[in-house]
């Protein structure tokens, strides 16, 4: 009887572990071990739930924990917890692995017939005095949530300081307002959200304004104060001193790759592994990579971007666990799509943003709209914005960004569909979406700005 072939996985969140369980659903014990290391204590977990669980939405982890390592291992992977791999052997097929605890075996090799990379990403620290300081928390995984709520609920903490507003910015933002922080949001540029063009970026800044949270923006961070404790005190900028209890880092992530390009893997532009359409890393035929530490296909630009979400993740973790399991599968890319909120504030983009699609070239349209989620008469209707991107002359559709209040956010999925099809902003005007007045005006405000963005395009091609 053959061997079983060996499949090790580094990470044991969204992509390592959705790999790895459909690989075990396509194939048994017998025909394949499956090996996972993961060097904090959880297992498929939601790490997008964290902002929730800090402001009290959920409680957690457990929560927010889809697989345990026991429900693994139950199920025939042999999940090792609280252990890293710290090298790749590539020539030799292994990697090494050490584990965390003291009391642990050490350090030890590990051979694979199959390698799943899915290092996922880490926060962005600047480099700066305090920043290591206690009182200073990234927000990444479910061991940054603990020991966060660990410092929430030991120390008093009256005032807040969130450096960065992207999306676990504002969101961290919201979670401190709802424990009865006094928040603060530093920004280094011009509006929060860089996810979102100035223009619409402004209105998420009005309205953190009058939700209460003090939003700086232009504020370029340099040092994280300290008391005669060692605990955060404060935090400075070039100009001004914010009193904190508390800071959150939501300055963004970066891939975590280290490890893979100390082996010699390929990386691209944005740090993150190359990955062909079946999530194999370029050059090896045996190496495969998905989630947060990959670059994938951006379908408007026809260039690779990283995107670090968990509906990416788990969606390369079922293509690599196909493939490994002798199956077939393929991730043909994405079209950037993200929804969030800050309290009753809606944000969602999708496609390009004005700066990236010129950055690649593109001659674009751009028209913005005024609308409401539901018919004007119809009782607690609520205003929203929609910006629509479309390629001139072609009218195709690039790109979509709507702020606004409840029924906005998961408008821009119609744009999705939209982008992934490749369709035009006149095409989008025949979309046959539902209707009624509790739910929309007649003519949705997605489609309102296709109206808006075919007629500017006409217009731009006869002059």
């Amino acid at each position: 009887m053959a061997a079983a072939r060996r499949m090790v996985v580094i990470g044991g969140d969204a992509a390592g572990m959705s790999a790895a369980s459909q690989a075990r659903r396509l194939r048994s014990r017998s025909e394949l071990e499956i090996l996972a290391f993961e060097r904090g204590q959880f297992t498929s977990y939601s790490a997008c739930g964290i902002p929730y669980w800090a402001g009290g939405v959920v409680n957690g982890p457990e929560d927010l924990i889809a697989r345990t390592p026991e429900t693994h291992r139950g199920r025939g992977i042999d999940v090792r917890t609280g252990t890293e791999v710290v090298e790749i052997d590539l020539t030799g097929q292994r990697v090494l692995a050490r584990d965390l605890d003291p009391r642990g075996e050490g350090e030890r090799w590990h051979g694979f017939d199959d390698l799943v990379i899915a290092t996922g990403a880490r926060p962005r620290r600047p480099d700066m005095p305090g920043i290591d300081a206690p009182g200073v928390h990234g927000v990444q995984t479910l061991d940054h949530g603990q020991a966060l709520l660990e410092t929430l609920e030991s120390t008093r903490v009256e005032r807040a300081v969130v450096i960065g507003a992207g999306y676990i910015g504002v969101e961290m933002a919201e979670a401190l307002m709802r424990r009865g922080c006094q928040v603060t949001v530093l920004e280094r540029g011009d509006q929060p959200m860089s996810t979102l063009d100035p223009d619409m970026g402004r209105l998420v800044r009005d309205a953190m304004s009058g939700l209460g949270i003090d939003t700086v923006t232009g504020a370029e961070v340099t040092e994280v104060i300290t008391g005669e404790d060692g605990r955060v005190r404060a935090v400075a900028t070039k100009v001004s001193e914010y009193p904190a209890d508390l800071v959150i880092l939501g300055l963004g992530v970066a891939p975590e790759t280290a490890l893979a390009q100390a082996a010699g893997l390929p990386v691209g532009d944005y740090g993150g592994l190359l990955t062909d359409l079946a999530m194999r890393v370029r050059g090896h035929d045996n190496i495969w990579a998905g989630g947060d530490c990959v670059e994938v296909l951006d379908l408007v630009s026809g260039r690779t971007r990283h995107i670090p979400l968990g509906t990416h993740a788990n969606k390369h973790g079922q293509v690599i666990g196909s493939n490994v399991g002798g199956d077939y599968a393929t991730f043909p890319g994405v079209v950037g799509t993200a929804v969030s909120k800050v309290c009753d504030l809606e944000i969602a983009r999708t496609g390009l943003l004005e700066a990236e699609a010129a950055a690649v070239g593109l001659k674009f349209e751009s028209v913005t709209i005024e609308s409401t989620s539901r018919a004007g008469y119809y009782p607690d209707a609520r205003p929203m914005t929609v910006k629509m991107l479309a390629e001139r002359r072609t009218g195709r559709l690039l790109g979509t960004q709507i702020v606004g209040r409840e029924g906005a956010g998961k408008r821009v999925d119609i744009a999705a569909v939209a982008l992934t099809a490749g369709m035009t902003v006149e095409q989008m005007t025949a979309l046959d979406l539902g209707y009624a007045p509790p739910f929309s005006p007649v003519w949705d405000p997605v489609l309102v700005a296709a109206r808006k963005a075919a007629a500017t395009v006409r217009a731009a091609e006869r002059h």
